[in-house]
C-alpha cells in the first residue's frame, strides 16, 4: 500500500464526478459530473475548467477524430460541438427504458465507442453494453449488467477489459478489432478489499488502474496473474474514475462523488467531489477516439 497525497486541481464538490479523459492533443482533461448534467474543460495551462451544460444526465465523454466529443447521455449517444456547445442526438437504443442512463464507456482501437446503461439507482441487471460503431449503428454487447463501468483494451488490441460495479470483478474477453466482436468471458481480477470497482484506465505496462467506490482508493491490478500490484490510499471514500494525463501520461487525475454522504461525512472528506492528481509511478497510453 502506499499513500501519494493528491494534489487538488478543480475544487469542486461534484455530485457524482465521472468520466476522467486526457486529450494529448489539446492538452485538456475532459471529466463530467453525472448528476449535475455538466462537463468540463480543464486545461492545465491557465488552471481554468470549463463547464458546458449537457441538460440531462451524462455518464461519459470520448473525442471524435472529425473534431468535438462525444457524450453517452441519459437519452443515448449524441455528438457535442465545444464551441457552440450544440448536441445532436446520434442514437438512444434503450429509449423504451426511461429508467436507465447511460454510464461509462470509451473508444476502442478502432474507433467504436462502447458504453453501458444502468437505473438510475443501480436497480441489479437492469442494463446492457452497447457498441457505437462508426456508422452511427448501435449494437447490444452484453447483458444484464448492473452498473456498467470501465472498459479498456490491451495494446495488442487482442483483449477487452471490463467493470460492471454490482459484479466486483474485472472480467476479460477475446477482442476482434476488425468485427468488434468479444468472446471467451472470464474473471481476471476480484475485489477482495472494500468498495465496488468504478472506473478505469490501463498503462504500458498492461497493468489495470481501478477507481473504488467506496474504498478509499484506486488499485492497480495485474490482469494476467489476478494480483493487485499497488493500492494508492486516498482522502475521499466514493473514488469514480481516473485518467493518465500531462504531457507524458504520467500524471493520474482522479475523480470522486458525494452522492449519498451526509454532513459529517461531507466535512470529514474537504476534497471528495474534486479533481485531484496523483504520480502513479508508470505512464498511461492514449485514449482512442470515436471514428464516425
Amino acid at each position: 500500500m502506499s499513500t501519494t497525497t493528491p494534489e487538488l486541481i478543480v475544487e469542486k464538490r461534484t455530485i457524482v464526478g465521472e468520466g476522467s479523459l486526457w486529450d494529448p492533443e489539446e492538452s485538456v482533461l475532459y471529466w463530467i459530473d453525472i448528476l449535475s448534467h455538466e462537463l468540463y474543460i480543464y486545461d492545465p495551462a491557465t488552471g481554468s475548467n470549463r463547464t458546458i451544460p449537457t441538460a440531462q444526465a451524462v455518464g461519459t465523454v470520448v473525442k471524435r477524430a472529425a473534431g468535438g466529443l462525444v457524450l453517452a447521455l441519459h437519452n443515448g449517444f449524441a455528438f457535442l460541438d465545444p464551441t457552440s456547445e450544440k448536441i445532436t442526438p446520434i442514437a438512444d437504443p434503450e429509449r423504451h427504458i426511461p429508467a436507465n442512463r447511460f454510464n461509462d464507456g470509451k473508444c476502442d482501437p478502432a474507433g467504436r465507442f462502447w458504453a453501458g446503461t444502468m437505473e438510475f439507482n443501480g436497480q441489479a441487471d437492469a442494463g446492457a453494453l452497447y457498441c457505437l460503431d462508426e456508422q452511427g449503428t448501435v449494437t447490444e454487447k452484453l447483458r444484464p449488467v448492473a452498473i456498467s463501468n470501465g472498459i479498456v483494451w490491451t495494446a495488442d488490441e487482442q483483449t477487452m477489459y471490463y467493470i460492471c460495479t454490482a459484479a466486483n470483478t474485472v472480467r476479460a474477453f477475446d477482442y476482434d478489432k476488425a468485427t468488434g466482436n468479444i468472446s471467451n468471458e472470464r474473471v481476471v481480477v476480484v475485489n477482495e478489499g472494500e468498495g465496488g470497482f468504478d472506473g478505469m484506465s490501463i498503462d504500458v505496462d498492461g497493468n489495470l488502474w481501478v477507481a473504488v467506490f467506496g474504498g478509499w482508493a484506486v488499485r492497480q491490478y495485474d490482469p494476467r496473474t489476478g494480483q493487485l500490484i499497488k493500492e494508492i490510499k486516498l482522502p475521499f471514500e466514493r473514488v469514480t474514475s481516473c485518467a493518465f494525463g500531462g504531457a507524458h501520461l504520467d500524471e493520474l487525475y482522479i475523480t470522486s462523488a458525494v452522492v449519498g454522504l451526509d454532513e459529517q461525512a461531507l466535512a470529514a472528506q474537504p476534497l471528495a467531489g474534486c479533481l485531484v492528481k496523483v504520480d502513479p509511478g508508470v505512464a498511461g497510453v492514449p485514449a482512442f477516439s470515436y471514428a464516425g
